[in-house]
């Protein structure tokens, strides 16, 4: 099969959409080399995403007018480099497809979440109308929609009113660096590096309202939870609902890394008592599987995508309850018992979303997109 790309998230954002888009490119190539795979970016930071070890074919724009304005080139003459390199099949990883009509070219966009139409308070009122206009129009050209997670594919159906044989469901795939067992010395230099504490609640994941670390700040001040709280994640304007929080209850015990090297996230998960995921509503939850995967106890929130990523051996809490959150919290971190049996759990489910899993399943919708048109 000749299969295509839109690489834009792969090359130029480093975490969600990025790791999404390079997790599975290497999957897809690792597990099934006999494809050729071509990857369409205006940019190519092969300083985040390098493709000097995988075969694929890299397609930039030539003409100096779309080097200018890589958003036009990618949205209408993109196009017509696809047609050229014949493809069978066309991927837009991140809600998008072109605007122009592919032809022959069988067409799979992959959405994420509708976060912007659930929660629109959330978002600019330009954001919300270019979101819905993309995102809609990719979900009524593509030809098949892959939907990370049962909660996306229903908001799929619900908001657009796309038909259910349409939608397909594959589960992203976790970098398989974090079920690798980083050991003890490995462990000690990273802990020296960031001056990580010895036990320590852990929180991954963007400083914003939607992912609701004040109720985690609550819960941990009121039940005078002792283990220190360490935070990675980029601060947004929420932040100074989180700060004027830690000020006015002067609490001490908490850290904050905006940033954080991708290889050494893994051991920072591992070393972690408990990993905690407040947030509201997800498109899937990702660092949940990565927590799992790193034998690490989750706690998460009811409802959404968040029980199809944690699985049966995770805690699920309401995400507006400090004081559920707090007795739960407080219950994991008391039994080391209870702590084994989450993590035993977590190892088993987070084998679900193994790389090799991820590429099978994508893989089988390509397949089975090509045998109906074959049919037909």
């Amino acid at each position: 099969m000749r299969i295509g790309f839109d690489a834009k998230r792969a090359f130029n954002n480093q975490s969600g959409l990025g790791n999404y888009s390079r997790n599975l490119l290497r999957a897809l190539k690792d597990n099934y080399p006999e494809n050729r795979y071509f990857l369409y970016s205006a940019k190519t930071n092969q300083g985040i995403f390098n493709t000097a070890a995988h075969s694929y074919i890299i397609r930039k724009p030539g003409k100096t007018l779309h080097k200018w304005f890589p958003a036009y080139w990618r949205t209408f003459s993109m196009a017509d480099m696809i047609l050229e390199d014949k493809l069978d099949i066309f991927h837009g990883l991140s809600h998008e497809l072109p605007f122009v009509n592919l032809k022959s070219v069988k067409t799979v966009v992959t959405v994420h979440d509708l976060i912007f139409l659930r929660y629109p308070n959330l978002y600019k009122w330009a954001d919300r109308v270019i979101y819905r206009k993309k995102f809609e129009h990719a979900c009524r050209k593509a030809d098949r929609i892959v939907a990370v997670s049962r909660q996306t594919a229903k908001d799929i159906e619900h908001f657009f009113k796309i038909e259910k044989e349409k939608i397909e469901v594959v589960y992203q795939g976790c970098n398989p660096a974090f079920f690798e067992n980083a050991g003890e010395s490995v462990q000690n230099l990273i802990r020296q590096k960031y001056g990580l504490p010895h036990e320590y609640v852990l929180y991954v994941g963007t400083i914003e309202e939607r992912k609701n670390l004040l109720v985690l700040l609550e819960a941990m001040h009121t039940a005078r939870i002792e283990a220190p709280l360490v935070v990675i994640g980029r601060k947004t304007s929420y932040f100074r609902k989180v700060d004027e929080f830690i000020s006015r209850n002067k609490i001490k015990n908490i850290l904050f890394y905006d940033t954080i090297n991708n290889e050494d996230l893994p051991a920072i998960y591992r070393m972690a008592a408990v990993f905690v995921y407040p947030s509201l509503f997800e498109g899937f939850g990702i660092p949940i599987i990565e927590a799992l995967a790193s034998g690490t106890p989750v706690i998460t929130t009811m409802g959404g995508c968040f029980e199809e990523a944690g699985g049966a051996g995770s805690k699920y809490v309401s995400p507006h309850s400090a004081t559920g959150l707090a007795d739960t919290l407080k219950e994991v971190l008391n039994s080391d018992g209870l702590r084994q049996n989450m993590k035993k759990a977590g190892l088993e489910h987070a084998g679900n979303f193994t790389p090799e899993k991820t590429a099978l399943n994508m893989m089988e919708v390509y397949q089975r997109l090509l045998a109906d048109e074959n049919r037909h």
